[in-house]
């Protein structure tokens, strides 16, 4: 899933106040875990995870991974948090700004 400039900052201003709803620690990714993320993003469509410090694993390779299981998109990494997004099948609520096509 690929998103434009202009829908990862209005995503990105979207999150900004939302809390991590997992936490990602030295058991790294479980498939439970994956289960969970994928279940969280059918019904919020964004949310934050916070990696733990006693994780190892890199946060920006962690987001890719968790991303591609969960066919979501990495919004943005900060730091040891990262936000995906991934529309809803069932109820969609964030409406993404429309994505301009050239005619030329």
């Amino acid at each position: 899933m690929d998103l434009t400039s202009k829908q990862r900052a209005y995503l990105k201003s979207l999150s900004g106040n939302i809390e991590p709803i997992f936490q990602i620690g030295k058991s790294s990714l479980t498939p439970s875990l994956t289960e969970a993320v994928s279940d969280a993003l059918e019904k919020r469509e964004l949310i934050k995870i916070s990696v733990l410090k006693n994780c190892f694993d890199d946060p920006k390779e962690l987001a890719d991974t968790v991303a591609d299981r969960t066919h979501s998109a990495v919004v943005q990494v900060i730091g040891k948090k990262f936000i995906l997004y991934r529309p809803s099948k069932k109820h969609p609520k964030i409406e993404l700004p429309a994505v301009k096509t050239s005619n030329s």
